[in-house]
């Protein structure tokens, strides 16, 4: 018989305690002396915060029991709610390989997570991806970036949206996630393999910050390169070869590809490509998603009010929250940047979006959250499959204009958008988008229902930090893009189009993400679709 497996739950310490406490804890839990506890590892930390002055770190664990079974008798399966359980892990499926001839190697287009991961997987058990990538490599995109952010030109190629690593390379690089299992566990240590902290499988605030995820893409593409895979940067698809419901090839910048497996993780902003695939009869529809405004403030502020005692800012950094006014239409927030920047998320000429991030250090003064009310695709104007996307240009549209026609990014205080007044256009106000700000009338930049929600949502979160949370704080905007106006269809067995065999849409721009790791899972998903039905093309093992 081998060790005995337990989940160990609701272990409590003190902030000021060392980690290195842990074990002890656990030891005494299980009725051992610590150093009988020979393997164990961290499930799950998090941050109890209910009391500011008394902040604890809650853990769940993983032990082996020694091999002696008579000890541990009385431990029995049990309930959920018990702190002490018998652990049994699910293990990561692998389809095997099918044995349908694959012709071309597959096609995946777009490099975020979705198409990255799905990628990685695929070229791990041997069938040679392609991965299209409109924009530039992250060598030539973080140059690029960084120009725009000085009062550079748009280049509506490569930018903050595309580009390798896609969104995801510059959103932050939360990590966070409603999902669990297996398959975020695989994500999680591939993501670790490329250079992301271990803690990240663990950690109460996963976050790989903006800073390292250029060198995390970087080196997902060497692995694929080294199995077999092949990125090919600058090459926009601009139609999909569809004949008797199927994928024949793809019609791109760079010539025409055939392949009868294309997956399309093309992110939630490429507007032009939603419109290509409407065109050649992909089916799609409305979706609902979330829209609003950014909420800025001082990043002391945020920590005065939720740490309460000076030194836990240096035992834990920039305080993050997470708030919410639920009622018949509810706000909450959403990526929240602690020590972060507002940035424009921009890729169409004579367009502005902002979203957030933060590097790693979260070092900067400012804090940073997405204010988010959800529509309907009732509220869209139009029954069109892309009518939430073109309600996005409309108000995308109206903040460029409004803030001068340069890129610059909307900006007023929370008190004046609460009261209806109009900004002073002298007023000086300060925010961490580096392009510049400009005094804009918030209401006009988002549609009224998500007005009307703001203006009584925020000063019930504000009653929640009983009069901090909006006291100096400005609001910028629009935040449009906080998931995908459109759902690709597909069917739920095979992953494919409905009518169109080759093509598995996945991600966020497919409609069934929204996240660096529910795009990544998506995508993993759908590659081990392709795998469990066609034969690889490269003989190999894998890890």
């Amino acid at each position: 018989m081998g060790p005995m497996p337990l989940k160990v739950s609701n272990i409590r310490l003190p902030v000021e305690e060392p980690e290195t406490a842990l074990a002890e804890a656990i030891a005494r839990r299980v009725g051992l002396k610590s150093d009988e506890l020979t393997r164990w590892r961290i499930l799950r930390k998090s941050l109890d915060a209910r009391s500011p002055r008394d902040l604890q770190f809650v853990y769940s664990a993983v032990v082996d029991l020694p091999d002696e079974p008579s000890r541990f008798a009385h431990l029995q399966p049990v309930s959920a709610s018990d702190d002490v359980q018998l652990f049994s892990p699910r293990r990561f499926d692998e389809p095997a390989p099918g044995d349908e001839p694959l012709p071309e190697r597959p096609v995946i287009v777009g490099s975020g997570p979705a198409g990255m991961l799905a990628g990685y997987y695929l070229a791990l058990r041997g069938y040679a991806p392609l991965i299209l990538e409109r924009g530039r490599a992250v060598k030539e995109r973080v140059p690029a970036v960084r120009d725009f952010d000085r009062g550079g030109a748009l280049d509506c190629e490569n930018n903050y949206l595309f580009g390798e690593g896609g969104a995801g390379c510059f959103s932050d690089g939360k990590l966070t996630c409603r999902m669990g299992g297996p398959d975020v566990d695989w994500v999680l240590q591939r993501m670790i393999e490329c250079g992301g902290r271990p803690s990240i499988v663990y950690d109460y605030r996963p976050h790989l910050g903006s800073n390292r995820l250029p060198m995390i893409c970087r080196n997902f593409r060497r692995k694929i390169e080294e199995l077999g895979g092949e990125y090919r940067f600058n090459c926009r698809v601009e139609r999909l070869d569809i004949s008797d419901g199927r994928v024949r090839g793809l019609a791109t910048s760079s010539g025409y590809i055939p392949t009868s497996a294309v997956m399309l993780a093309i992110g939630h902003s490429a507007r032009d490509t939603y419109e290509m695939l409407f065109d050649v009869g992909v089916p799609m529809t409305p979706k609902a998603f979330q829209l609003g405004l950014r909420i800025e403030h001082s990043q002391a502020q945020i920590n005065q009010q939720k740490y309460g005692r000076r030194e836990y800012l240096e035992m834990l950094g920039a305080a993050d929250y997470s708030l919410n006014a639920r009622g018949r239409r509810d706000v909450f927030t959403f990526c929240m940047c602690a020590g972060g920047y507002v940035i424009p998320s921009v890729s169409e000429p004579q367009m502005f979006c902002t979203n957030g991030m933060s590097n790693s250090r979260h070092d900067t003064p400012f804090a940073n959250s997405g204010l988010v009310v959800t529509l309907s695709p009732d509220e869209f104007g139009s029954p069109h499959p892309l009518a939430g996307m073109e309600l996005q240009r409309r108000f995308e549209s109206m903040a460029f204009r409004l803030a001068g026609g340069d890129y610059h990014c909307p900006i007023e205080r929370v008190e004046d958008f609460l009261a209806g007044r109009s900004p002073d256009p002298q007023s000086r106000l300060s925010s961490s988008f580096q392009r510049g700000v400009r005094p804009v009338n918030m209401e006009q930049i988002v549609p009224r229902p998500v007005v009307d929600t703001l203006r009584w949502g925020l000063p019930v979160m504000d009653r929640k930090w009983k009069g901090n949370f909006l006291r100096d704080a400005v609001l910028v905007g629009p935040e449009m893009r906080g998931s995908s106006p459109v759902r690709l269809e597909r069917n739920s067995q095979t992953r494919q189009s409905p009518g169109v065999t080759g093509l598995y849409p996945v991600g966020e721009g497919a409609g069934f993400a929204g996240g660096i790791v529910s795009a990544a899972v998506d995508g993993l998903l759908s590659a081990k679709a392709l795998t469990g039905q066609f034969a690889p093309l490269i003989c190999r093992t894998h890890a």
